[in-house]
């Protein structure tokens, strides 16, 4: 079994973790940004790793076996496309690309060549989203009619062009996964900017599912406390995963009896997700067996996102148009 070499390619808030999380599993060979006080702090840091600015060097490199791509969403398709073509194995963070038809191209590639490809939906990894998981499957909820999924936070900096492409791939991901069904259509799209600009900072969608189980998915950047939940609620029981907690993450209610949670004990091992995710990547590298989150996952995502997004923008165009012809009638009288 040979040895995998990873080149990790930006090292920004959320790429030093990868960084941090691949050096420990020893398979970290260089690291690729264009700020050089990212890539100083990269050597302060990690002994024998290497660190360049240049892409081409990374993928022209045979001895890299495999490549993580951090940098922001819409340039995700360029960078894995290349790697894919040069023979890389590739991780990817959500979300794969901000277009269907190319997370389609991706794909393909990667299956003609043989290639792990994997997007980093890290609540695939969750261990309280996977012990969720496993009371589903088992039955303990009945059968599932909804989910609703919450994630709430601040951000100043809002590098993607919505938060819903930041936060909503972890959403539509962990609802399809635990409740083990394809999302089949956006049944609502909404989204607003509290600045007034074309970045939408909150977002709320409604989704069908296979078997019509209907998902709610909120995500917002301009929210002071966080709030990260996940709701289920089954023929039987309703399951609740609140990520803010520090212990007792997941709790199982009865429908019949508001208030007081099962005498199920719901136990599972406190690991830290990224790390399971960057596991599960090399021994998929290894074995070349497909990711959990392999590139048909990150596909079925991007569609739903992007159907959710053309209704948002069409409904925001009309909003619009309405207020203009409103000021127009108010002028005439």
């Amino acid at each position: 079994m040979n040895k995998q070499r990873v080149a990790v390619i930006g090292c920004g808030l959320w790429g030093r973790n990868i960084v941090r999380n691949f050096y420990n599993l020893e398979v970290l060979d260089t690291v690729c940004d264009l700020d050089e006080e990212n890539l100083k702090k990269v050597v302060s840091q990690y002994e024998n790793v290497k660190t360049t600015n240049d892409f081409n060097s990374i993928i022209s490199n045979p001895n890299i076996t495999a490549v993580a791509v951090v940098t922001p969403s819409h340039t995700h398709f360029k960078f894995v496309k290349m790697a894919l073509e040069a023979g890389k194995n590739v991780y990817v963070e959500k979300p794969i690309s901000t277009s269907a038809k190319e997370a389609q191209t991706l794909k393909e590639i990667a299956e003609a060549k043989g290639l792990i490809l994997m997007v980093g939906h890290l609540l695939l990894y969750h261990p309280a989203v996977n012990r969720l998981k496993m009371l589903i499957d088992d039955g303990e909820l009945g059968d599932i009619v909804y989910a609703q999924s919450d994630r709430l936070n601040v951000n100043y900096f809002k590098n993607d062009r919505s938060v819903m492409w930041d936060l909503a791939p972890h959403d539509v991901s962990m609802m399809s996964y635990v409740i083990g069904q394809e999302p089949q259509q956006v049944i609502s799209a909404i989204g607003c900017s509290s600045e007034r600009n074309e970045i939408m900072d909150i977002t709320h969608l409604g989704i069908q599912f296979e078997n019509g189980v209907i998902g709610h998915i909120t995500d917002s950047w301009i929210t002071p406390m966080k709030h990260v939940r996940l709701l289920v609620r089954g023929t039987k029981k309703t399951a609740i995963l609140d990520d803010t907690l520090q212990e007792n993450k997941l709790q199982v209610f009865e429908n019949n009896r508001a208030g007081s949670t099962t005498d199920i004990k719901i136990d599972y091992l406190e690991i830290e997700p990224l790390k399971l995710e960057c596991q599960h990547f090399i021994a998929c590298c290894e074995s070349g067996r497909e990711a959990r989150s392999d590139g048909e996952n990150g596909f079925n995502v991007v569609k739903i996102l992007e159907e959710a997004e053309k209704i948002m923008l069409s409904e925001n165009k009309l909003k619009s148009l309405d207020e203009r012809n409103f000021a127009l009638s108010r002028l005439k009288q």
